[in-house]
């Protein structure tokens, strides 16, 4: 199955050891805003495929294929789901600090919330827009670590706003300046989520991640007396840069690719 090839990776890099690295180039703050100029992009629009695969333990994986349309230069973006056939051409629109969700059984448009689960999957809604650390969260503390292969700064992270998906993070940043795990957590510390990007598409000097995988520390099921973690994997095929459409980013659009 496809997480059994993602395991290794995925339990590569989350392993860390005790190893100092050089001191950085950048501050702790620098840093940070080089990961959103790295995970963002405003001078040109941004669309890709994104394959989602829910495992849940004990059950059938689940696969959901969308389409991701963004334009971060006027922080808007457009997701339309193309797979399973039970949920074709659902879709969602932000357009500003309101995220639509379109169904076209009811052909009605619903808001719901940025932190929201997509589609029922361990990635949130703001799992699929441009990265903003440096302007919701503060430093409160910084140290070097390895992480499997990559050098990084691990950085923990406060939140400075209530709309933020997770008020606390630890984030792992290597060398680069490309975000490489999270560890998402609740105010009071608990971990709620691990986040791992093994691997980058490079596209004209622009970064996209390969594979997110996303497990979830608190949901799962007990297999053989053993607690399972939820998990989902996301891939990215065809990253594009090329010009979209000013309509795509409408609620006609949405409308109208489900007819």
């Amino acid at each position: 199955m496809m997480f059994k090839t993602i395991r290794p990776l995925f339990l590569a890099a989350l392993v860390l050891t005790g190893m100092s690295l050089h001191a950085q180039s950048f501050s702790d703050q620098q840093l940070l805003v080089r990961v959103d100029a790295l995970a963002s992009f405003f001078d040109t629009d941004f669309s890709a495929e994104y394959t989602i695969v829910q495992d849940r333990p004990g059950q059938a994986l689940s696969t959901t294929v969308a389409g991701i349309f963004r334009r971060d230069a006027n922080e808007t973006y457009v997701i339309v789901v193309m797979q399973p056939l039970a949920n074709r051409g659902q879709g969602y629109l932000r357009q500003g600090n309101t995220l639509w969700v379109y169904d076209p059984q009811s052909r009605r448009f619903n808001t719901t919330s940025n932190t929201a689960r997509f589609q029922n999957t361990n990635a949130r809604n703001s799992d699929f827009t441009r990265s903003t650390l440096a302007q919701d969260y503060r430093i409160i503390s910084g140290e070097d670590a390895a992480l499997g292969r990559f050098r990084t700064r691990v950085l923990t992270l406060e939140a400075v706003t209530p709309d933020v998906t997770f008020p606390r993070m630890r984030v792992w940043i290597c060398e680069e300046g490309l975000l490489r795990k999270t560890e998402d957590m609740s105010l009071s510390g608990q971990l709620l989520r691990t986040t791992a990007i093994p691997d980058y598409h490079r596209i004209d000097g622009r970064f996209v991640p390969t594979q997110i995988l996303f497990v979830d520390a608190l949901r799962g099921a007990y297999i053989d007396g053993r607690f399972v973690n939820e998990r989902t994997q996301i891939t990215i095929n065809r990253p594009s840069f090329n010009r979209i459409a000013d309509s795509v980013f409408s609620k006609t659009f949405l409308e109208s690719v489900s007819r």
